[in-house]
């Protein structure tokens, strides 16, 4: 069985293996590869795992789940946190060529139920740590609506349907069977402009060329000592070069619950850690830290600090390096493919001005304006990007795709950017209606169509207010046929299943919504409405 996606044209596929990008080994040659290393790869809490123990688990689970009857081609919905167990049933299903779809620990039903949708998942994994799953009474409402369910695994749970349980199986004779290199491995997520979460399939060959390709700017080896204190499940912290770029280069992982200062800064120390990767906002909450009183001597060890996920201000940049000690990489790509570095050799203008520059020499970057022609550089306008690691469509997305792919397979990013002279890219904003909440990606839409499912709510639009701390936060605007408080809407969305971050951060009930020449809601207006109430405070 193999899992359809658009693929990219013969003549392409020729050039990216001729040069080198794609090798055709599975992303499971990542740990195979250390199999008999007994280099520490994972640290959570007071486990330790070797390289060697973490294939044995991984190998241990594929057992297992093979045996339960799991195949090549089918898909698994995985929902796990900064835990070991992560990464043993990434590997695990990459071994069976079983493709998960990692949906993040703060998801809630509505993204769990539409990640189910589209791709009727043969297995679940979850964790009785998170809320919806501390008891069974969610667990059966999902498995009644997705019945491709067939097997449904636990991380801490004593019981049969315990993880832990089939991670004491034995092994005997288990031969990795992983999905060919140019077939889908894994789905990312997208944090998307619409209504419904879309899925971007990641194949083997496109993936792990990202994460040597990596590994060679970033400068990992068997030294790195990587903290990974976003979500594991996020593609920043996961490939560029996150974790799975520490385990190709045989250095160790550190996980971390949260990125606050309190628990990291501890960590560090204890750990010697080299490098980790944040957001903006978590650098602001570091940064706050040290000058409330942080001991500023455990952070001797890092050397690398890259920050991602959402526009870094120059001034908030240049403050790293003075205060925290360390040296600075910013860090600009997507779920979809594109990464671009600021390179460790660069001036501090550059570093502290711009998003860096494309990673590979294949990777074809320019601006476009409204009609799709070709900007100079310096001009401001949509990103367009093909590559060996840019993905060709969205997974079962055919009106989607035609909007978000030009005639020559280049993708549009939605992103607003300018390009100097010397291939550098400063992002200047969104060109589609998403709010970036501290590398948090909310579709307006979502958000909009939930709200008009409320007995009170005429209309309803969510934009974006500028944070200090969070880059972006959200603003709702609703025409009601009642009086509502911000404290209702937030119950009710939560009540529909709605991850915290999506709530809106503010509620505002006004008579009317503004509307553009042609009738559409003209959100320009309503974000210049909130800025200048900003400035004027």
């Amino acid at each position: 069985m193999i899992i359809p996606y658009t693929r990219w044209p013969d003549d392409f596929a020729a050039r990216y293996r001729e040069k080198g990008y794609w090798l055709d080994l599975p992303l499971s040659d990542i740990l195979q590869r250390h199999a008999d290393n007994d280099a520490v790869a994972v640290i959570d809490g007071e486990r330790t795992l070797t390289y060697r123990e973490l294939d044995q688990a991984a190998n241990r689970l594929a057992a297992a789940l093979s045996r339960r009857g799991l195949r090549r081609g089918e898909t698994a919905l995985v929902q796990l946190g900064n835990v070991a167990e992560f990464y043993i049933a990434f590997f695990a299903l990459l071994k069976i060529g079983v493709a998960p779809v990692n949906a993040l620990f703060s998801h809630q039903r509505t993204e769990l139920e539409a990640y189910a949708r589209q791709i009727e998942p043969a297995l679940l994994i979850a964790d009785r740590a998170h809320g919806l799953f501390a008891n069974d009474d969610y667990l059966a409402q999902l498995r009644e609506a997705t019945p491709s369910i067939r097997h449904v695994l636990l991380n801490r749970d004593g019981g049969e349907q315990g993880l832990a349980r089939l991670l004491e199986q034995p092994a005997d004779g288990f031969i990795a069977t992983p999905t060919p290199a140019d077939e889908v491995a894994f789905f990312q997520l997208s944090g998307g402009s619409t209504g419904t979460p879309k899925l971007i399939p990641r194949t083997h060959n496109d993936y792990y060329y990202s994460i040597r390709r990596s590994n060679e700017i970033c400068r990992f080896d068997a030294d790195t000592r990587y903290l990974c204190a976003l979500p594991a499940a996020h593609n920043y912290p996961m490939s560029s070069p996150g974790a799975l770029g520490v385990y190709l280069a045989g250095g160790t992982v550190v996980l971390a619950n949260d990125p606050s200062a309190s628990h990291c800064f501890p960590l560090i120390a204890r750990h010697q850690i080299n490098v980790t990767a944040l957001v903006p906002p978590a650098v602001s909450l570091w940064l706050q830290a040290l000058q409330e009183g942080e001991d500023r001597a455990q952070l001797a060890s890092l050397k690398l600090l890259q920050v991602g996920g959402a526009r870094l201000s120059n001034s908030l940049a240049a403050r790293i390096p003075a205060e925290l000690g360390c040296q600075l990489q910013q860090v600009f790509g997507m779920a979809e493919g594109l990464v671009n570095y600021t390179r460790l050799d660069d001036s501090d203008e550059r570093i502290f001005n711009t998003q860096g520059c494309p990673m590979c020499p294949d990777d074809e970057v320019w601006v476009a304006d409204e009609n799709g022609n070709a900007l100079p550089a310096g001009q401001v306008g949509r990103l367009m990007t093909r590559g060996p690691y840019t993905f060709r469509g969205y997974y079962q997305s055919p009106e989607h795709n035609a909007q978000a792919f030009d005639a020559d397979g280049f993708y549009c990013s939605g992103d607003l950017i300018a390009i100097d002279e010397d291939g550098y890219i400063t992002v200047q904003g969104r060109e589609k209606d998403q709010i970036n909440r501290g590398g948090e990606k909310i579709a307006a839409e979502e958000i909009e169509n939930l709200l008009l499912r409320h007995e009170a709510i005429i209309q309803a639009a969510l934009v974006s207010m500028e944070d200090s701390l969070m880059g972006e936060k959200s603003c709702a605007f609703l025409v009601t046929r009642r009086a509502v408080k911000a404290v209702e809407i937030r119950r009710y969305l939560r009540e529909l299943g709605v991850a915290d971050f999506k709530l809106p951060d503010r509620v505002e009930s006004v008579a009317e919504l503004p509307l553009t020449p042609v009738g559409k809601v003209d959100k320009k207006q309503l974000r210049q409405r909130l800025a200048e109430r900003q400035s004027a405070s």
